[in-house]
């Protein structure tokens, strides 16, 4: 149960049926095969995460330059349920910082999250993201259909610091941002 069992790996064609299916028990939408070839793309952006060498998770983001911004959005970050609270996360969202604070050009860094997430929005919370709008009817299949945007702020800007309205048409069965399913660890 120490960190030192926790390690980042590449997200490669020989690999992304393992992402794909961990999906698919992680997340409760779907995602398209466009997301899937965008992640081979992503390069640093997007890891799995390996906890004894089993695939215990993925945190997959890309480059969003809408609104005069250029920001991290988070696709995807999240973790076996019976993984949960053993710092993966943790270790998941440090890489996607790292590597925002090393290009040093982001203004923020950025997800949705279902509005009942309540272990998303705290796990964000305690990493400094503030919830900066509800987007209504944003999950197209699943209820409650609310999203809220949750933003992390690297540096200020001169347009609104909260401007997560953003005009870019993506799948929204893109962008859950986080871990739990519906169901909750007993």
């Amino acid at each position: 149960m120490t960190r030192s069992n926790i390690e980042l790996g590449d997200v490669t064609p020989h690999n992304i049926k393992q992402l794909k299916k961990l999906n698919s028990v992680v997340f409760p939408v779907s995602y398209n095969e466009k997301f899937y070839i965008d992640v081979l793309e992503a390069g640093e952006l997007a890891k799995l995460v390996y906890y004894n060498d089993i695939v215990v998770g993925a945190v997959c983001c890309r480059i969003d330059t809408s609104e005069n911004q250029r920001r991290l959005y988070i696709m995807t970050l999240g973790c076996l349920s019976s993984y949960r609270r053993l710092g993966i996360g943790t270790v998941m969202f440090q890489h996607i910082l790292n590597y925002a604070k090393v290009d040093g050009n982001f203004d923020s860094i950025f997800l949705h999250v279902q509005i009942n997430n309540e272990g998303a929005i705290a796990f964000y919370k305690k990493f400094g993201f503030e919830i900066v709008e509800t987007k209504e009817h944003y999950y197209k299949r699943i209820e409650p259909a609310d999203a809220y945007v949750l933003q992390k702020t690297l540096r200020n800007t001169n347009s609104n610091a909260s401007g997560t309205n953003s005009n870019h048409n993506h799948n929204p069965a893109h962008s859950n941002g986080h871990v739990d399913k519906k169901e909750k660890k007993a």
